[in-house]
């Protein structure tokens, strides 16, 4: 049965997006099946692929209009499947307050393919409202992008108490796969500052690999391509190859 991953932080600008769109292509090459699930309103990670959504959204499932085999949507890596999103997404917020279990939808709806799946990744939105909630008690696990700049710990402390919440209602498997640092630049005094200030004082595990400031990561949503299928020798490519691989490692 595929593991549940939620890229999450309520924080915006840390890279959620980007780390779930080019983790789930690393894993994809490294032939593992996988579905990417874009459970953020803005529909970056949906976007950022060039998904369509004639055949519904996480929307559409969320409010029991459909089941998820209905919206999910093949791409040209054969190993990667997404399931899109898009602006319709705000309405889930108002719409599941009434709802029976409103927090357990997303894992129910999950639950028919995750035999189809080795990882199922989820681009949650910067915010913990209900979608967010919906999201981690679905998930068996979170990774914690931050960025390596000033106010990287700014909301890490909202959002731990939020995890913990979670596994004590709703969720108590839930575990974090660890912190990723992202927009990592070594010649900056800060960026390392921030790596060992987060290493030293954090509670989670940090993985080795960062996430290097790239400008072919930054331009690869244009064409419609993770970083890997846009570049793959670049910088931005090959941290994300690496952590793929790193997490593996991890993996029972």
């Amino acid at each position: 049965m595929g593991k549940v991953i939620a890229i999450a932080n309520q924080k915006g600008g840390v890279g959620k997006t980007t780390t779930a769109i080019n983790f789930a292509s690393a894993l994809a090459i490294l032939e593992h099946k996988i579905l990417l699930i874009d459970v953020d309103p803005q529909g970056n990670a949906s976007t950022g692929l060039r998904v369509p959504t004639d055949n519904g959204t996480i929307y559409d499932v969320l409010i029991g209009d459909k089941q998820m085999t209905d919206i999910i949507v093949s791409t040209d890596d054969e190993y990667l499947d997404v399931a899109p999103a898009d602006i319709d997404l705000v309405g889930a917020e108002i719409e599941l307050i009434q709802a029976d279990n409103r927090e357990q939808i997303l894992k129910k709806a999950l639950h028919p393919i995750k035999d189809n799946y080795d990882f199922i990744i989820m681009d949650c939105q910067p915010s913990l409202g209900i979608i967010t909630v919906n999201a981690l008690t679905a998930a068996d696990s979170v990774i914690i992008p931050l960025q390596c700049e000033v106010f990287a710990l700014q909301g890490l402390g909202k959002l731990t108490e939020t995890i913990e919440i979670i596994k004590t209602g709703l969720n108590p498997n839930l575990s974090v796969e660890g912190i990723l640092l992202s927009m990592y630049d070594k010649r900056l005094r800060m960026s390392n500052m921030i790596v060992n200030e987060i290493k030293n004082t954090s509670d989670y595990a940090v993985y080795n690999t960062k996430i290097h400031r790239n400008i072919k990561v930054a331009e690869s949503p244009i064409s419609g391509k993770s970083v890997i299928h846009y570049d793959v020798k670049s910088t931005g490519a090959q941290d994300f190859i690496n952590l793929a691989s790193e997490f593996l490692t991890h993996q029972n």
